[in-house]
């Protein structure tokens, strides 16, 4: 029976050990984006897996047979009790580059990062990737041309990027504006770019170089701005507007209708303006569109882009909006022009907007055009400028028949007015792209109405 006592006793201390050494987990190691170039100092995010969790963590670079150290990192293990406790997925962002390795030359090289398992095993599991080092900061040189802005309106600047440069465009203040090759111009790029509606006067556009390493070049070029004043209107709503636009979003909706509209109106507007911004993603990289862009023709303008629109209801304040388009009304179920020859992108139901279909017109350039009752093309079909894409309507947030129509370059929805006068496109934007279609013969001389002083649409 003691033998008996024994043997179990040394099965047991035997098995404990095993069973903790092989329920001792790996650590998992990924880079949260690609790192192909390391620079001066160069983030590197690191994504860290393992439910034992890690005693250390090294960051090397390794370069003509030479480890630099970038990074260590040592904790206190629990070797064999770190099964009490789960450790969830880290994430940190780690420099790398010549400031912590100052040997490291221009070239090829290699990352390694190492962690060590806190667990019975103490394994150690390592990463490694190929890197370019670059050393050399980009540059960049702008146009000598003169640049007039308006706030919310658009414009185009021609730039020399040089050196290793991955990403270049325009930066005005919080908002960016990518770049793209100059037609006929090797090395050259021009960036469509804005000065939005809601940025303040004294905000300075810069041209920007960069690449992966960190490393940055930015130039300012001659450019004059018009402040504009925008208007703030009053809109009046009611149980009956409630009722039409709030159960025709949300059919399958409950609740108080005054809750639901805020909600649709803020957060599903902020929703629905981020899907066209990201359309941007899908622009084509060539001018498809030429001379000035159609606005609907005999229409009335109940609404100008960024009108400050506060909702009343029961003459008390509830919200506060931006009206980023025109409302243009003609008659119901007016069939509705292409402005300028395009690709379709979006031809769907877009919540605040309806029936909504997005034209590409090329360079980060689009149309927008909602609250249809009809869509007649398809995503990915090629219109010609005139060429009748659907009808208007009432669909979405709208209290009455009209278009709603917008432009936006880049993502950020900009003044239609100036893309509407084949003039200003001459001189702002197609005198400075050598080799692009000319201008329309017979120019569009179409203007604004006057606003009518009711308010009821979106």
């Amino acid at each position: 029976m003691k033998l008996l006592i024994i043997f179990f006793v040394v099965v047991i201390l035997i098995s404990i050990p095993a069973s903790l050494l092989f329920i001792s987990g790996r650590t998992m190691i990924l880079l949260n984006k690609p790192v192909p170039t390391i620079g001066i100092e160069t983030p590197v995010g690191i994504h860290l897996d393992n439910p034992t969790g890690t005693t250390q963590l090294h960051v090397f670079l390794e370069q003509n047979g030479k480890r630099y150290a970038v990074f260590n990192e040592t904790k206190p293990g629990s070797r064999f009790f770190f099964w009490r406790k789960h450790f969830p997925p880290r994430d940190l962002v780690v420099p790398v580059g010549k400031k912590e390795a100052p040997e490291l030359t221009e070239g090829k090289a290699t990352l390694l990062i190492e962690a060590k398992s806190n667990d019975m095993r103490g394994q150690t599991d390592s990463f490694t990737q190929p890197v370019d080092v670059v050393l050399t900061a980009p540059r960049v040189t702008t146009d000598g041309e003169q640049h007039y802005l308006n706030t919310g309106g658009s414009e185009l600047v021609v730039f020399t990027p040089s050196g290793y440069v991955t990403d270049s465009g325009v930066q005005v203040d919080k908002y960016t504006f990518r770049s793209f090759e100059m037609p006929g111009h090797a090395g050259e790029r021009f960036s469509l770019f804005a000065y939005p509606w809601d940025l303040p006067e004294g905000i300075t556009p810069k041209v920007y170089a960069s690449n992966p390493s960190g490393a940055r070049a930015e130039a300012t070029f001659w450019f004059k701005l018009f402040p504009k004043k925008f208007r703030s209107r009053d809109i009046e709503i009611d149980d009956k507007f409630l009722n039409k636009v709030v159960n025709q979003i949300e059919p399958n909706g409950s609740g108080d209708l005054l809750e639901r509209f805020l909600k649709i109106n803020g957060e599903l507007r902020k929703k629905n303006n981020q899907t066209l911004a990201d359309l941007r993603l899908k622009s084509e990289p060539k001018l498809l569109w030429s001379g000035p862009f159609l606005q609907l023709g005999n229409s009335k303008v109940e609404a100008v882009f960024a009108d400050d629109r506060t909702y009343v209801y029961e003459g008390k304040k509830v919200d506060r909006q931006v009206h980023l388009g025109f409302d243009l009304a003609v008659t119901a179920h007016t069939p509705i022009p292409a402005s300028n020859d395009g690709k379709v992108l979006w031809a769907s139901d877009l919540g605040i907007y309806g029936n909504c279909i997005v034209i590409d017109h090329g360079y980060g350039l689009q149309s927008i055009y909602g609250h249809l009752s009809e869509i007649g093309v398809k995503v990915d079909q090629m219109v010609k400028r005139g060429e009748i894409i659907g009808r208007s309507g009432s669909t979405g947030l709208a209290g009455g028949d009209h278009l709603h129509f917008s432009m936006q370059l880049d993502g950020v929805q900009v003044n239609p007015v100036e893309w509407w006068d084949a003039h200003w496109i001459h001189d702002r934007i197609l005198s400075k792209l050598n080799g692009s279609p000319a201008m329309a013969s017979e120019p569009i001389e179409r203007k604004p109405k006057k606003a009518a002083s009711h308010r009821k649409h979106k």
